[in-house]
Formats: C-alpha cells, sequence, structure tokens
C-alpha cells in the first residue's frame, strides 16, 4: 500500500505540472500511473481580465424569476429553463471571482445529466473572457465506470458541452480511473482527493474533517436521487467514506462511483439546478407539502455553506 502511495503522489505532482496535449478521452489523472492530460481544443493563452459590467446580463435574469424562502434554502423560479442557464452562468462566474480572490483556486464539482447543458452560458460572452479559468479545479460527484468515451459518460458529457469550450488547464480536470473495478476507482479517486487536500487544492472542513469544495453544481433525478445516491440504497447513510461505489445501481449503468453526504454537506455553496415538468414532484416533496414513504435524497441535502436552488417553472409548477 505504501508503495502504491508513492506512486500515486509522484504522478500526480508530474501530472499537475504537465501541460502536454493527449486525446480527449484520456486515462484518468486520479490513476495511479503517470497519467496524460485531457486535451483542450481551445486557445490557453493568457485571459485578459476585463472589467465587465454585469447589470444587463442580471436585469435579463431577474425580470424573469421569482424568489422563494424555504427551511432548505433559497429558491429560484425561471420563466424558462433558458433564464435559468443565464442566471446560473452569472452566479458561477461570481463564485468563481470570490473564491479565486480569496484562495487563489475555485474548486467545482459537476453532475451528469441536464445540469451540464445548462452551464451553456459560461461558454459565451462575457464570462468565456473574464473568468479566471487557469484557477478551476474540476470533479466529479458522481461517475459511471465505463470508458471515458462511453456514451454515459459524465466525464464526456461534461468534455463535448462545456470543458472543451472553456480554457481550463488539463491538469486541473480530475477524472476517474475507468480501468479500474468500481471499488478500485472509487478508492483511488478518494486518495486524489486526500492529496489535493493536503496540498491546498481543496480547502477542508473544520467543522467535518471532510473535503469542502467551493461549488457543487448537481442536478436531481425524477425519483429525488442526487449524485448516485438513490432513494432507499444504503449508501445514502454512508458516514465515513469520501467516494463509495456501487455496483447495483437502480438506473443503468449499475457500476459507479459517487461522493458521499457528508462530502456533499461540507460544500460552501451547492446549487441545485432542476428542470423540467417530470421533477415536479419530487421538487414539492423537497420544497413544498408533497409527501413521499422515504425521505428522498435530495431531500438530505444540507451544505455546510449556502444552499440555492434553480428551476424552471416547470419543475417548480407544483409548489
Amino acid at each position: 500500500m505504501a508503495s502504491s502511495s508513492f506512486i500515486f503522489t509522484a504522478s500526480l505532482r508530474h501530472h499537475l505540472s504537465s501541460l502536454h496535449q493527449s486525446p480527449p478521452y484520456a486515462p484518468s489523472i486520479c490513476q495511479s500511473d503517470v497519467a496524460k492530460p485531457v486535451a483542450r481544443s481551445l486557445r490557453l493563452n493568457r485571459i485578459s481580465r476585463i472589467g465587465v459590467n454585469y447589470k444587463k446580463f442580471e436585469f435579463k435574469a431577474r425580470s424573469s424569476m421569482a424568489e422563494i424562502a424555504t427551511e432548505k434554502g433559497k429558491a429560484q423560479v425561471f420563466d424558462s429553463e433558458e433564464d435559468l442557464a443565464v442566471s446560473l452562468a452569472k452566479y458561477t462566474a461570481d463564485l468563481s471571482d470570490k473564491f479565486v480572490k480569496e484562495r487563489g483556486a475555485f474548486t467545482v464539482v459537476l453532475s451528469g445529466g441536464s445540469l451540464v447543458k445548462s452551464l451553456r452560458k459560461l461558454v459565451e460572452s462575457p464570462y468565456i473572457d473574464s473568468v479566471e479559468w487557469s484557477k478551476w479545479h474540476v470533479f466529479w460527484v458522481d461517475e459511471r465506470v465505463v470508458p471515458k468515451d462511453h456514451e454515459d459518460s459524465n466525464y464526456k458529457l461534461a468534455y463535448d458541452c462545456f470543458l472543451s469550450k472553456v480554457p481550463i488547464p488539463p491538469g486541473n480536470v480530475f477524472a476517474i480511473n475507468d480501468a479500474l473495478s468500481a471499488e478500485g476507482a472509487a478508492d483511488d479517486y478518494e486518495t486524489c482527493l486526500k492529496h489535493l487536500v493536503k496540498l491546498n487544492i481543496i480547502d477542508s472542513s473544520q467543522a467535518t474533517g471532510f473535503p469542502k469544495f467551493d461549488l457543487m453544481l448537481i442536478g436531481m433525478g425524477p425519483d429525488g436521487h442526487v449524485a448516485s445516491l438513490f432513494p432507499g440504497h444504503p449508501l445514502v447513510h454512508a458516514k465515513k467514506q469520501w467516494v463509495a461505489f456501487i455496483e447495483d445501481s437502480p438506473k443503468p449503468p449499475p457500476k459507479r462511483i459517487t461522493f458521499t453526504f457528508p462530502v456533499i454537506n461540507s460544500s460552501a455553496n451547492i446549487a441545485l439546478v432542476v428542470a423540467g415538468a417530470g421533477k415536479a414532484d419530487a421538487v414539492n416533496v423537497a420544497l413544498g407539502n408533497g409527501q413521499s414513504s422515504n425521505t428522498l435524497p435530495v431531500q438530505m441535502v444540507s451544505p455546510e455553506g449556502e444552499l440555492t436552488w434553480f428551476l424552471d417553472k416547470e419543475a417548480a409548477s407544483k409548489l
């Protein structure tokens, strides 16, 4: 075990200092052997930080948004998913600016599904030129244990829709090692996170000792699941693990890894992004008067910091 830990540390240091290119669906940077960074078909020149007046963008979002105060944090309801995406981009860019100034880094956790599509405004003006992308460090709240070029891969979805369009350094994108078993991939990813906490790239929660990510951008399934934490599954009660594995996911593919709730809830900020009428019942259970025979995983999202719901009017239609 000590030997593999040494190899991993050497690999991580090599990777963090490496900027050479490789194919877009490259091996994980969190695996035990030396991994090559993900390629970027974009400009990696120094970003010019310009003064941008965000007021007109903010007005567009707020003019079609209603805010609801709930016991579970702020809930913002938008007339359309387009308006939601506009507001989500500003929210994310503002937090990026805040943490880069405070910490010199911005740690962002993504999920799969429709969430990545809702980030599309970040790749447009003004954010593409004003965000300090070089300070971003990107992780996944869960991942399917499939090859990175597989249609079910959350990494592939994020790369195709977002990561390939912004100049985040390849060494700052932390994907799983898809060559391992689900259990091995979860253990490897947790080891990666622990090293990054020691390097102060990821903050640590003084309250819990778990990693404290600056922002988690997560979605929710129609059944109320978040990450790969499903209703009634024992993993929703995991207390000690940072990253867990699942081989019997009720939603295919069956083999996955996932952050546990202690890690999710140690976050400084969580944005729960939910759109579509198919998710209205679960939203009503989480935020309204809806009833469920079991506690939904989304009801267990309760961060150390701030929780903000981003809902379109269809998702909020039963509140």
